[in-house]
């Protein structure tokens, strides 16, 4: 089968006045050495994956960009356009390269929490959603430029800043994994939606007993939200009320439980830090989705999804907290 070659043009091209903007948005999905890149008509997909049990999402939407062209590859035989372009690249090295000019590693701290919002200060630290996408958080702001022209071709990323041009050609690699980690939607155990910083400190004051693992409770009766954890250090616990105020959105039909590995869910904290809300799924499997809403420039919103894998729990383990789910089902 023959396909369009480079000479007919690049696959794709794309131009983004904010070079910080995709840096601060593909950082958030930083826990793997390389990254999966689907290019579509929407936008540009990058994927990350920890052990099939984590899988980190990035959505790049074409509104991202302040020009975005996109020309699927063509089947000569058949003058048919092939599958959207999936390769592999080294996230690593696209963040260096995304973060070369004019982005200072000290300005790029998030500061301690403002002492008005009354939180504990962990070894999580953010500056709160607001503070992402600021002028003065973003320091000079490069213009970025992406190609790519055909599949085995690098992926071509030029950044240009005050008369200053950087080309960098990042290696593609075949993909490793061709599914994501499912959630069922139409089988959701528990849906629910809170502002993101209240999930953030909740890691970050669980974290400090060293636990390994997180156990996330959702019930329709009170305690409503609750997660604990245990580590070497002792455990600790966090309940949440289903006030508006507190809880935006609360679907929960029946008790839930289930128990996941506390790094790969601490992972996620770069997000919790930068997004203005989470959304909390749960699946009956207990596959378990958090959706963090990322506010961007010019008053637009990107979304950075996390998919987990919860443990299996031993023969007889849990049996105290299946039985409390039938108590509370009987209710």
């Amino acid at each position: 089968m023959e396909t369009r070659d480079a000479r007919d043009g690049p696959i794709f091209t794309a131009v983004s006045g904010s070079a910080r903007q995709l840096f601060q948005l593909l950082r958030c999905i930083n826990i793997a050495p390389k990254a999966q890149v689907q290019i579509s008509k929407e936008g540009l997909r990058f994927t990350v994956e920890e052990s099939r049990v984590m899988q980190g999402l990035a959505f790049l939407e074409k509104s991202l960009f302040t020009t975005y062209n996109y020309s699927p590859p063509i089947n000569i035989d058949n003058e048919e356009a092939d599958e959207a372009p999936v390769f592999q690249i080294s996230l690593s090295s696209l963040l260096e390269t995304l973060q070369i000019l004019g982005i200072n590693d000290a300005k790029d701290r998030w500061s301690n929490r403002d002492p008005a919002y009354g939180g504990v200060t962990g070894s999580l630290v953010r500056g709160g959603p607001a503070a992402a996408f600021e002028k003065r958080a973003l320091g000079m702001n490069g213009m970025c430029r992406l190609s790519y022209h055909a599949s085995g071709d690098p992926l071509c990323v030029i950044l240009e800043e005050a008369g200053v041009t950087t080309t960098s050609e990042l290696v593609t690699y075949e993909p490793e994994f061709e599914e994501d980690i499912p959630l069922q939607l139409d089988a959701l155990a528990h849906k629910i939606i809170m502002r993101a910083r209240w999930l953030y400190d909740a890691i970050s004051e669980l974290s400090s007993t060293s636990p390994t693992r997180l156990t996330i409770v959702a019930s329709p009766t009170a305690p409503f939200f609750t997660l604990s954890s245990n580590g070497p250090l002792g455990s600790a616990m966090v309940e949440f009320n289903k006030s508006p105020e507190l809880l935006e959105t609360f679907q929960v039909p029946r008790r839930t439980v289930n128990t996941y590995k506390f790094s790969l869910i601490e992972a996620a904290s770069r997000a919790m830090a930068i997004a203005s809300k989470v959304s909390i799924r749960g699946d009956e499997q207990g596959v378990l989705s958090l959706q963090f809403m990322i506010e961007v420039d010019g008053g637009g919103v990107s979304f950075v999804d996390f998919h987990f894998v919860p443990f299996e729990l031993e023969e007889g383990e849990g049996d105290e907290e299946s039985q409390a789910a039938d108590e509370d089902d009987l209710e």
